[in-house]
């Protein structure tokens, strides 16, 4: 699951009230209740006052800044949820946030002090989940719970009305995922949670996140129940059979094959409550690019399973990639949703895949709704690998990116870079979709952050539509002799180089760019298609967004698309919105055409699943834009919400407030975080205090100079414990309505860190 950093311009699941029988209720209208707003993770919201003739007046309402940004390492993908009033999310540093959701408040937030230290391979948190207990009166502690999957592996039972850690819960609100895994993690980062866990019944269900292409026995990919008040473990599902005579046992073979890791999953989950299913997508074993020590099918690796919600028995299977090859995983929730088709409603399931695929399965039984073909494919050179002779297709329509890059299609902004592109291509294995990994280099087209990935398929059940926005973004993966491996780093600094420990391959993986920094792949570089769900046929497509510094050279550029993360939000008014992608824009499309009717821009990169409610009487919709670092999207820390025009209609508070006063945060430094505590005073035209870091004994003269919300400053301070010193300079701005102070900061020193350091300051007022 890691990312491949992208140079230059190129730079839950289920959370619903329960009735007294402990069922999952319809969620009213007006709220977001999870991850996908429903249990199936439609994402669609039957909520029309934004419809396709008042999106043009479309406008802010609010922005929240959090405070959490991290240099070179922030990814803020949340989806907010909205139950009983109150705004819900997870910031990138994992606080929890509730927020009034008519002005954009802040009621309480809870710091679970994620250590920054950890090598944590995919640095995200996409949000929360919710549950309220049927058994609890009203107004008890912990009747409504907020739970969060944190990126250190603790799942966390909170409080929904005041953001404390429910007792009651494991050990005082917390269970350590870590523990009881049959492979151990080796390192702090290696084992994570980055998608909210589902909640079915009184169960929170949870899946991982796992390091890829580290070594074969990686930590298992194990998928765990626990009692949504005590915290006690019900069940565990573990993708990879290790029992003799169990189901998909046999499909392993190799000395060590039933010691393989991973096979996890890392996105969102998704649920049928009324028919006790779980549908968990999968992701690849480990490690990604060889599978030589894990010979065979690998089921249940890269596959849907519908488990049994309660007990949590399998009850079916659909593998997408047979013995993956490619770090193919499901990447997408699932989408529960009724596909009419011959008079008959049947209950169906939409699954969205790296390579562009979807298939629709009968969600009761697993079977294909559509046709799937299984084609052979291109055959691996390595020693020691074998293939699988075969890969499921389903049928044209539902191939929703180019599945081949011959050399003939390289791209470039000039002709020179076309023949860049063109040579190397010729140089590289690339004989389409599975083309396998070799020693000389092969082409992974759509590549690892192509298809629909975890922006995820969206369902519009009226309509009859599926929404999908897709990448298509050439990667070379290349297989390294262990004995080569320490040349193979000295001659790439930067790239992605893993040892795959456990096999006799490390593996380089790179981002097919011009030397300008742009695909060698032919535009569009993404899509959002509407596929009619029960013709099987496209109905439009569309390639949105743009690279900014591309399009400043080469104008038609702005009409190319741009590779991107973040899902599609579909509405009861006719409207689709999407960001994602590099050019800072909020959109929305017509669900009929596919024609762009508005669009706003955000203060940073919206990579998250917008979200929309009614509060008030009135409809908000709301993102998280925070950026993207390895997307090389402008990083932030801002939740912005816009709404229509009128009587009461919120603005957003950008007044300058008086700065005077106590103030303490925190500043952040690479990983390490610092307590901080200032009191500023007015002097002249500046203010002036003295900035303490309490944990290492540093403090200093502060000067603070202000226009507007806009701040500049500087510090010089002593640090004793080392006999040396140094200054802080940076830029910062009011947030909140004066009640946060954010911003970035240099550290210059004699203390022998590296010289200059890039961190970030967030202070409360006191």
């Amino acid at each position: 699951m890691r990312f491949v950093f992208l140079p230059l311009a190129l730079a839950t699941a289920l959370a619903l009230p329960l009735t007294a029988a402990g069922q999952s209720a319809p969620a009213p209208p007006t709220e977001w209740p999870a991850y996908g707003h429903d249990a199936g993770g439609t994402r669609y919201a039957p909520i029309d006052q934004i419809n396709r003739t008042t999106v043009a007046q479309l406008r802010p309402a609010w922005v929240y800044r959090t405070g959490d940004m991290l240099p070179g390492r922030s990814r803020f993908e949340a989806t907010p949820l909205l139950v009983d009033g109150t705004l819900y999310f997870a910031t990138p540093l994992d606080r929890v946030v509730a927020l009034d959701p008519v002005r954009g408040v802040e009621r309480w937030a809870y710091d679970p002090h994620l250590d920054l230290h950890g090598d944590y391979g995919d640095f995200a948190t996409r949000g929360v989940s919710t549950w309220l207990d049927p058994r609890a009166p009203t107004g008890a502690t912990c009747r409504r719970r907020i739970y969060l999957g944190a990126v250190d592996a603790r799942l966390i039972a909170l409080d929904g009305a005041t953001g404390q850690p429910c007792e009651d819960f494991g050990a005082h609100g917390t269970v350590d995922l870590t523990r009881d895994l049959l492979n151990a993690p080796s390192y702090a980062g290696e084992y994570e949670v980055t998608s909210p866990p589902a909640v079915v019944g009184d169960l929170v269900i949870v899946g991982s996140a796992v390091a890829d292409n580290q070594r074969t026995d990686a930590p298992n990919g194990v998928v765990r129940a626990y009692d949504a008040r005590t915290g006690q473990e019900r069940w565990s599902w573990d993708p990879v059979p290790r029992t003799p005579g169990a189901p998909g046992y046999d499909t392993w073979r190799g000395r060590w094959a039933h010691a393989t890791g991973a096979a996890n999953a890392w996105s969102v989950l998704s649920a049928d409550p009324a028919a006790d299913l779980v549908f968990v997508p999968l992701g690849s074993a480990s490690p990604d690019f060889y599978g030589g020590e894990r010979l065979g099918q690998n089921l249940y690796a890269n596959s849907v399973v519908a488990l049994r919600a309660s007990t949590g028995q399998l009850v079916w299977h659909f593998q997408v990639v047979h013995h993956d090859l490619w770090d193919y995983d499901v990447p997408a929730q699932p989408v529960v949703f009724t596909l009419q088709r011959g008079g008959r409603a049947i209950a169906a399931l939409a699954v969205g895949t790296k390579m562009g695929h979807i298939f629709i399965l009968d969600r009761r039984t697993g079977a294909p709704l559509f046709p799937v073909e299984e084609r052979p494919v291109p055959q691996t050179d390595v020693p020691g690998e074998e293939t699988w002779p075969t890969q499921p297709f389903p049928p044209p329509a539902f191939r929703l990116v180019p599945e081949s890059l011959p050399a003939s299609d390289a791209f470039g902004a000039t002709p020179e870079e076309r023949e860049m592109c063109r040579q190397r291509l010729a140089a590289l294995r690339s004989e389409g979709i599975f083309t396998p990994p070799s020693l000389r280099g092969s082409v992974h087209f759509p590549g690892h952050l192509g298809g629909a990935n975890w922006s995820g398929v969206t369902l519009d059940e009226r309509a009859g539509l599926l929404i999908v926005p897709t990448n298509r973004l050439a990667m070379v993966v290349t297989l390294i002799p262990r004995e080569g491996l320490h040349a193979a780093r000295m001659a790439h600094p930067g790239a992605e180089i893993s040892a795959q420990r456990g096999t006799p391959f490390g593996m380089l993986r790179e981002t097919l760019l011009t030397p300008g920094g742009i695909p060698c792949n032919p535009p569009p570089w993404n899509e959002l298609t509407a596929l009619d769900v029960g013709t099987g046929q496209v109905r439009w497509r569309v390639p949105f967004g743009f690279l900014p510094a591309l399009a400043a050279r080469v104008p038609a550029a702005r009409q190319w698309g741009a590779p991107g993360l973040g899902g599609a939000l579909v509405t009861a008014g006719g409207l689709v919105f999407i960001a994602g992608t590099h050019d800072q824009t909020l959109r929305a499309f017509d669900e009929t055409t596919g024609r762009e009717l508005w669009g706003a821009p955000l203060p940073a990169g919206g990579n998250a699943l917008p979200m929309t409610y009614v509060a008030d009487g009135r409809q908000y919709v709301v993102i998280a834009a925070g950026g993207h670092a390895n997307l090389r999207t402008p990083i932030g820390d801002y939740v912005v919400a816009f709404t229509l025009p009128g009587a009461g209609a919120p603005t957003p508070d950008t007044a300058a407030r008086p700065l005077d006063g106590a103030w303490t945060g925190e500043l952040r430094v690479e990983e390490d975080r610092h307590p901080a505590t200032v009191e500023l005073r007015p002097s002249g035209d500046s203010l002036v205090g003295e900035l303490r870091w309490s944990d290492v004994g540093i403090s200093g003269p502060l000067t603070v100079r202000t226009s507007g919300t806009v701040l500049t400053y500087r510090m010089t301070f002593l640090y004793p414990a080392k006999h040396c010193s140094g200054t802080i300079v940076g830029t910062g701005a009011q947030a909140n309505g004066g009640r946060l102070l954010v911003g970035s900061l240099r550290l210059s020193s004699t203390c022998g860190f590296h010289d200059p350091e890039e961190g970030m300051f967030a202070l409360w007022r006191r």
